[in-house]
């Protein structure tokens, strides 16, 4: 073979191979399944039902949401870590699994920095502190003079230990220094229906599944986390505003995958998903919703946004007084 014709062969050859081209060519050629840490119906089950559904139509493949609750999204994060690294095992990761974990769980079974690679990020949500409208409660004052009244007589709910519902509660309770009672569940919705029932007071809970409850009456909203007031409920004022200066707090949500798969199938996936949030529809759907939508960075750039939100919210952590506490 004459030797330029060669060079160009094994030019070829290489990139046919290389994992640059080969891995995300065919990707997905199975289906993919989605994992989602918490039951239905919560903020991050709707979330990667939303993308899912978009992914699967663009894709060609099933995106199969599958809710594996239970242990603050470690269940969740720990079998998408330990996962083939192919990029056909999914989760709609919160800021839970990717950042608060380390430092409020003691022995934590994964790493989110080694064992998890983020694809995209999709929004952030305020939560809504809600409480039971039968209840003699109309304002964190309120909530602070009960509790002072009577330790231990109200009660939280969370979707569990270390996620964000828990960690604004015990924010509140470090901030008025009160004793309030956790009861953690293992979703948003049932512990939103346990406060509408009454077997739990009160609840930061995420806005979105929040927000027609409230509106129908069956929640009383007392202020949203964020420093700003929310589009989906402009009603709503700020905590930092109506008893709890300075307040100011949101979760974020992001596709990631299992750590080392491979960086073309993690690109392929944050274009897609990036295409998917450039929707006006979708971005409309979000607002309505209450959540506040992200236009995503690079995976490498997000990488370094873990690294950074796991220091910020150690602090956060420590000051609460739950570092290692779960």
């Amino acid at each position: 073979m004459h030797l330029s014709r060669r060079c160009v062969f094994l030019a070829a050859a290489c990139l046919l191979s290389s994992p640059a081209f080969g891995q995300s060519a065919d990707y997905p050629n199975k289906p993919v399944t989605f994992v989602v840490p918490y039951a239905p119906g919560g903020v991050t089950d709707l979330f990667a039902r939303m993308i899912a559904q978009r992914l699967e139509q663009r894709l060609g493949k099933p995106f199969i949401v599958e809710n594996r609750p239970g242990g603050s999204a470690v269940t969740a994060a720990t079998a998408v870590a330990r996962a083939t690294p192919d990029g056909h095992t999914l989760m709609m990761a919160s800021s839970t699994p990717m950042a608060l974990n380390v430092s409020v769980r003691r022995n934590l079974p994964y790493d989110p920095t080694k064992d998890l690679t983020p694809i995209a990020l999709i929004a952030r949500v305020p939560f809504v502190l809600v409480v039971n409208p039968a209840l003699p409660i109309q304002s964190v004052a309120d909530i602070v003079r009960l509790a002072k009244e009577k330790p231990g007589s109200l009660s939280y709910g969370s979707p569990g230990p270390g996620t964000f519902h828990h960690l604004n509660a015990e924010m509140l309770k470090n901030i008025f220094s009160l004793e309030i009672v956790h009861v953690p569940y293992k979703g948003t919705l049932p512990a939103l229906n346990d406060v509408i029932g009454g077997h739990i007071s009160l609840m930061f809970a995420d806005v979105p599944p929040a927000l027609t409850l409230i509106q129908g009456g069956k929640l009383r909203a007392l202020g949203v986390t964020t420093a700003q007031r929310v589009a989906a409920a402009p009603e709503l004022p700020p905590l930092a505003e109506v008893g709890i200066p300075g307040y100011d707090t949101a979760s974020w949500h992001m596709v990631a995958t299992t750590g080392n798969t491979p960086d073309d199938i993690v690109e392929k996936l944050n274009v897609e998903i990036r295409a998917i949030m450039n929707d006006p529809a979708v971005q409309q759907a979000l607002i309505r919703d209450g959540a506040i939508p992200q236009v995503s960075p690079s995976p490498q750039e997000l990488k370094e946004f873990v690294k950074s939100e796991i220091a910020r919210w150690g602090k956060v952590v420590e000051k609460a007084g739950i570092a290692g506490s779960e």
